[in-house]
């Protein structure tokens, strides 16, 4: 014969409205936080493709700056300009470096401050944060 465990309603299983409501809280406060972030990351990621492709276009110095304010323009970068751009030409082959700071507002008193940099370098040093 087979043993039944039996239910019983002395021991309840499951969150409490209280749990249920703190986890929201936490999910809902993590999820303010990935909407403002996100954004700025993705901005980060399209300039460090846009000096990727401003190097391997080549040219002087001005015509890097000019060619990647063009790419800012197109793909709404605001956080950069081309003068902002700290490019060097150490060994023969250009290098473009830069580094910024992205303030996000949460509210009055509440911000986050992210430090970003980024550089065409095979070394990964960062002419930029240098000065």
């Amino acid at each position: 014969m087979q043993h039944r465990k039996h239910l019983t309603l002395d021991r309840q299983r499951g969150i409490s409205l209280t749990g249920l409501i703190l986890g929201l809280i936490v999910i809902g406060l993590a999820a303010v936080v990935a909407i403002k972030v996100i954004p700025s990351w993705l901005e980060y990621r399209s300039i460090k493709d846009g000096i990727v492709r401003v190097k391997e276009e080549g040219g002087s110095v001005a015509e890097m700056q000019k060619a990647f304010d063009k790419f800012a323009d197109i793909n709404n970068v605001t956080s950069l300009r081309g003068r902002d751009l700290v490019i060097t030409k150490d060994g023969g082959e250009p290098e473009i470096s830069f580094a910024y700071q992205k303030r996000i507002e949460f509210t009055d008193k509440a911000s986050i401050v992210i430090d970003y940099d980024g550089t065409t370098d095979p070394s990964g040093v960062v002419a930029a944060s240098a000065e």
